[in-house]
Formats: structure tokens, sequence, C-alpha cells
């Protein structure tokens, strides 16, 4: 999947679901299913991600929504093979881009 995202230091929760194509209360259950999204809140409560949350995001949303494990099954699977689940998510991630390169030239032609 690729995400749509401007360079910023923090990016709203509204900014990260349209990114994403999900509604904001999936994206507040994970944060509370999942330990490695830690969004910085300010004094009104208003959740602030910053880039390394969006990598975890993305992480996340790929063994969920894309390869289709079950949220039990996801939290394992980050945490028994974090390494190896990394590298096959950021070659898939890097061939998508290509892709999306790709398909963009073929436009201009």
């Amino acid at each position: 999947m690729h995400i749509d995202l401007p360079e910023k230091r923090y990016y709203g929760i509204g900014e990260v679901a349209k990114a994403f194509h999900v509604n904001t209360s999936l994206i507040r259950f994970w944060e509370k299913e999942f330990d490695v999204l830690k969004p910085k809140k300010n004094a009104k409560g208003n959740r602030k991600f910053t880039p390394e949350d969006i990598k975890n995001l993305k992480l996340i949303y790929h063994l969920v929504k894309e390869r289709g494990f079950t949220l039990e099954g996801a939290k394992i699977h980050l945490k028994e093979d974090k390494k190896d689940t990394l590298s096959n998510f950021e070659i898939i991630s890097k061939l998508e881009d290509v892709k999306n390169q790709l398909i963009k030239i073929k436009q201009h032609l």
C-alpha cells in the first residue's frame, strides 16, 4: 500500500486515517492494542504521530489488512520475528514504490 503523506514531524490522526483509508477509531484501537505505537498527545488529548509511528502503522496495516493476520497473530509475529518481518516489509515497500513510479512513467508516454 502506497501512503501519500508530506514530510512533517507530526501528523494528526485525521491525516493518518485518510492516508490509510481507514476510520480514526481503527487507528485509536490499534494504538491501544499494539505497544509499538506511541503517539504524542497534547494538553487537549489530540494524538500526533511521528514518522516512526507511521512506519509501525504501515507494518501493522500490512500484517492485519493485507496479509490477513488476526490482531493476536500480528502481535505475536511482531514480537517473535520483528527483524525478518521488517526486512520483508521494507523489500515489499520498495518494490511497490518502483511499480508506482513505472506506472507514472508509462502514463506520461
